[in-house]
């Protein structure tokens, strides 16, 4: 029986290490859980009143509903996702309410430790439904688009094409090159921006916020400044969608990116990832001095085309393999990911 060498185990044991580290890093349910816990310490603390405590609720919120909605999207069968989507936002809007009308008379019946922790978790709930609401909302948007497609063509996803003059096959798509680590920074930016100008804003409306209360001016802070300021947020990415193309040669990839072509030697490829659906639908690539992250998902499609991706070629799959790429799905298939 053959025994794995130690330099063998310590290669498996750093790959598993940095796997479970890019995951933990990347998981937006740690992050929330720990902003929620910081703002829990300062308000047990006293400081419950000033904007760096707020911000950490709002933020932490908003992390748990972005889980929450990234959940949905990768349940299978798709209409199961919908399905528990729509309960719980139901059931959370139910119970938001019913926390404004009752919440106070009910948290008189406890001791001010557990009214302090109850009263960042409203604070936090709110970002979180909204979010939640937010991404309802886009899955109300796409069933009327289908309707509407019953009566014109749907929209179909771009396809591969064989490549004049070369040697594979090539894919023409609009994108917005932009890393999706950034795309979270710029909420949380903006929220920390607006999340001010709320708090100033309540601050200048004593009065009135007084008369309606703390939390239902929140939530219409929230629908005044905060969904248009997304919309408006989205708006400007989508002007910044680029004409792209990616072929797989028998050799090598290449990215074309407006007027710039990026050439990546599969030798060279250290990582690749394509996702076919969603917003997130992109293409991401590293390797040979290439660092790009094109996301077609959030991108501006022309008339008859689809905001997404087409599947690999199969032969695009061997391709890699042989040049000593490791392959990663997830549960639907539509994320492919290679690794060296």
């Amino acid at each position: 029986m053959t025994e794995n060498t130690p330099s063998t185990i310590t290669a498996a044991d750093a790959r598993v290490r940095t796997t479970v580290t890019r995951k933990l890093v990347r998981n937006p349910l740690l992050w929330g859980a720990v902003l929620l816990l910081a703002a829990i310490g300062f308000t047990l603390a006293g400081d419950d009143l000033s904007f760096f405590p707020f911000l950490l609720m709002l933020v932490g919120g908003w992390c748990f509903g972005f889980a929450f909605v990234n959940v949905t999207f990768d349940m299978v069968p798709a209409r199961n996702g919908v399905i528990f989507h729509v309960i719980v936002a139901v059931v959370l809007g139910a119970l938001a309410v019913s926390v404004i009308e009752f919440g106070e008379d009910l948290l008189d019946l406890f001791p001010d430790t557990v009214r302090a922790v109850a009263v960042v978790l409203q604070m936090a709930a709110i970002p979180a439904v909204g979010w939640i609401w937010l991404g309802l909302l886009s899955r109300v948007t796409a069933l009327f688009t289908r309707r509407d497609g019953k009566k014109r063509p749907l929209p179909v996803p771009p396809d591969w094409e064989r490549e004049e003059g070369g040697d594979g096959s090539i894919v023409r798509f609009p994108a917005i090159e932009l890393r999706m680590r950034t795309l979270p920074q710029a909420i949380v930016a903006i929220v920390v921006v607006f999340g001010h100008l709320g708090v100033v804003a309540l601050i200048a409306l004593d009065d009135i916020a007084m008369r309606m209360g703390p939390r239902i001016a929140v939530i219409l802070l929230g629908i005044v400044i905060g969904l248009p300021v997304y919309l408006a947020f989205t708006a400007i990415l989508r002007r910044r969608t680029e004409a792209c193309t990616v072929a797989f040669g028998n050799e090598e990839l290449r990215v074309r990116v407006g007027a710039t072509l990026h050439t990546t030697p599969f030798r060279d490829l250290e990582y690749l990832r394509w996702r076919t659906r969603s917003e997130y639908a992109r293409i991401e690539v590293r390797g040979a001095g290439t660092d790009l992250s094109l996301v077609a998902g959030l991108a501006k499609p022309p008339r008859g085309l689809s905001a997404e991706l087409p599947a690999l070629p199969k032969r695009v799959y061997r391709r890699l393999e042989l040049a000593g790429l490791e392959l990663e799905k997830s549960r639907r298939d539509e994320v492919v990911t290679f690794r060296r």
